[in-house]
């Protein structure tokens, strides 16, 4: 066995199951059994450094209030060896063989805290001065490895029946069938990347779930048509059929306009996404969306309750126009393959058009109506974007439209600016995927509304 890295965790309650050639070790380890794996591993197979930060603050005020029911409030740490070996009394001596693709998978802020947590039981009256060097992982780990003896020496201390140190900690452990096999080894390595990246986007769904909890989403609710509102799936798993990243993504037209303006609850400034994340990382826009709206410039806490309400009228302007974005959206969904095919194009003939169309009934996304075309959103998400072009910030710093009907604007525009924006579709051999990506495709989207808008002025 590779003599790199060792660490050995004792489980205090342990579970085995097995399955193709994953073994999978689950139960509850006590805090003083974590120190190993704080002492020898990073972060480096998570997607994602931890942070201290509110979400790390409430693990440790559950650790110090609550310890007896920590366990049941916490999803834990994960981790992932390639090579092992199966010890006495439910211990388990671990070889991270490959750390950039094995070590803790999951549950980094969990890690942090906990860590933090031994940190300063360890020091006492030391740690108040110490932690304020304390911002990011490796400022932990500095802190940690200075102190790893005054950390054993109070471990060593501690008396029989003294519990400071036995809070249990939920703990996943993810490991070969046989580590002695090389096809199963092989195997499991090859999953890791995949199993961390589906645990970790997991996390997406819990900002969602979160963002909905703490009423983010209140304000884009009564902003939409109720028709599709009804239809979103603001909560997770409530059978909506519009996904709330879709949404949200659209607001970001609008809302880009205060990219940079607003400090989350944490003091970063909030950027705006680029326009081609709207297409291709809805996730991040999601992200960003939840970053906003922490804001304590953009919302406050709401009388009897534990949301926030939007108390900016800026960001309430912005999200007005965002309101309108679904319905624009399925608008130029529904135009485009007329403009483009009054440009002397050959819209049914494009390969990825033909897949997508056959007997089945059409309609478009958010409205429902009914449309001659399917087709791949890459195609026309630049120039949903572009609108941009007839949007303003007026006097009073709030957003509006610069024409009286932004969608008579698209109906009466929309040949003129596909006439400009078409050679893009062209240029990337149809290839929608890179059209939807291509900031050169929202350039020239923008331009275009941007040309139409000032020649309709001009007359």
């Amino acid at each position: 066995m590779n003599d790199s890295v060792k660490v050995t965790i004792k489980f205090d309650q342990a579970s085995e199951q097995c399955h193709g050639f994953v073994r999978r070790i689950f139960g509850l380890v006590k805090l003083k059994h974590l120190i190993p794996l704080i002492s020898d591993l990073d972060l480096e197979a998570n997607p994602r450094d931890s942070r201290v930060s509110k979400v790390t603050n409430d693990i440790l005020e559950s650790l110090e209030k609550t310890p007896d029911t920590f366990a049941y409030k916490s999803k834990g740490i994960l981790v992932a060896a390639s090579e092992y070996r199966a010890l006495e009394r439910n211990r388990y001596e671990l070889h991270f063989v490959n750390p950039q693709i094995e070590g803790i998978l999951d549950g980094g802020h969990n890690t942090l805290a906990v860590g933090l947590h031994m940190l300063e039981l360890a020091l006492g009256e030391e740690f108040p001065a110490v932690s304020k060097s304390i911002k990011l992982w490796d400022d932990f780990k500095n802190v940690w490895d200075e102190s790893s003896q005054k950390i054993r020496d109070h471990r060593e201390s501690l008396g029989p029946e003294d519990e400071t140190f036995s809070t249990l900690i939920p703990f996943e452990l993810l490991l070969p069938l046989d580590p002695d096999d090389p096809v199963f080894v092989e195997s499991f390595n090859r999953a890791l990347l995949e199993i961390c990246a589906a645990r970790n986007n997991n996390a997406q769904l819990k900002t969602e779930a979160k963002a909905n909890a703490q009423g983010y989403f209140e304000a884009l609710k009564s902003v939409l048509p109720p028709e599709i509102s009804a239809r979103v799936e603001w909560r997770p798993n409530d059978g909506g059929e519009i996904k709330t990243p879709d949404i949200v993504s659209l607001a970001w037209i609008p809302l880009s306009f205060y990219s940079g303006q607003f400090k989350d609850d944490e003091g970063k400034i909030v950027e705006a996404p680029s326009m081609s994340q709207i297409y291709s990382t809805k996730g991040d826009c999601v992200t960003r969306f939840e970053r906003l709206m922490s804001s304590h410039e953009v919302s406050e806490d709401s009388a009897g309750n534990f949301k926030r309400d939007l108390k900016n009228a800026q960001v309430f302007s912005a999200f007005k126009i965002a309101g309108q974005m679904p319905g624009l959206f399925d608008l130029i969904y529904e135009s485009f393959p007329d403009a483009y095919n009054s440009q002397d194009g050959k819209f049914g003939r494009i390969s990825a058009v033909k897949k997508m169309n056959g007997g089945r009934i059409k309609v478009a996304k958010y409205t429902r109506k009914a449309v001659a075309w399917k087709y791949p959103e890459g195609y026309m998400v630049p120039l949903v974007a572009g609108l941009r072009a007839i949007m303003e910030i007026d006097s009073d710093s709030n957003l509006r439209w610069k024409v009286a009907d932004p969608a008579d604007f698209v109906r009466k525009h929309l040949q003129q600016v596909v006439a400009s924006y078409k050679g893009v579709i062209e240029l990337v051999d149809y290839d929608p995927q890179k059209v939807g990506k291509a900031s050169a495709a929202y350039e020239a989207a923008f331009n275009a509304f941007e040309t139409a808008f000032y020649k309709s002025s001009s007359k």
